[in-house]
């Protein structure tokens, strides 16, 4: 058994759900803090700012979907143990670039967008869908950074 090559590929999974967790984690407190101003004024605008502040989450949860993907098809979860070329675990630290670099830095940036959404909810309460979906624009960039990552997984040979 290669043993660098199933160390490459958990690697990978590991960048997948970490990089892309930090871009989360981040931008959901961007948010956080920007709304828990606006709150602070007026509690009734919690549940509008609670929708821009869950909206940076979501590539955090495409970071661990991708290594969950890649953990079952190598077989750490619920399998046989695939035996792994060097140039195997290569590919699969590969798939996980995509969705790994840009959930770090789109969850970042959703973060600062869904922030300013506050802004509008702040001041402008019934041009909150505004704010919403100048967030969730940047949302199509990190879902076609999983789709690149899923299909290089499902593409990788074993």
């Amino acid at each position: 058994m290669n043993s660098i090559g199933l160390a490459l590929a958990i690697i990978g999974a590991a960048c997948a759900s970490l990089f892309a967790g930090i871009g989360s984690a981040k931008g959901v407190g961007l948010v956080g803090e920007a709304a828990a101003g606006v709150v602070s004024v007026d509690p009734n605008k919690f549940s509008k700012v609670l929708i821009l502040q869950l909206l940076p989450g979501t590539q955090g949860l495409y970071g661990l979907l991708t290594a969950i993907l890649m953990l079952r098809k190598i077989g750490i979860l619920g399998g046989d143990l695939a035996d792994l070329s060097t140039a195997q675990g290569l590919m699969f630290l590969a798939a996980a670039m995509p969705i790994a670099i840009v959930g770090l830095f789109s969850g970042i940036a959703q973060g600062r967008a869904a922030a300013a959404g506050v802004g509008i909810t702040a001041k402008k309460p019934e041009h909150n869908g505004k704010g919403i979906i100048m967030a969730a624009m940047v949302e199509t960039y990190a879902i076609l950074a999983l789709l690149v990552s899923i299909l290089i997984i499902n593409n990788i040979s074993i």
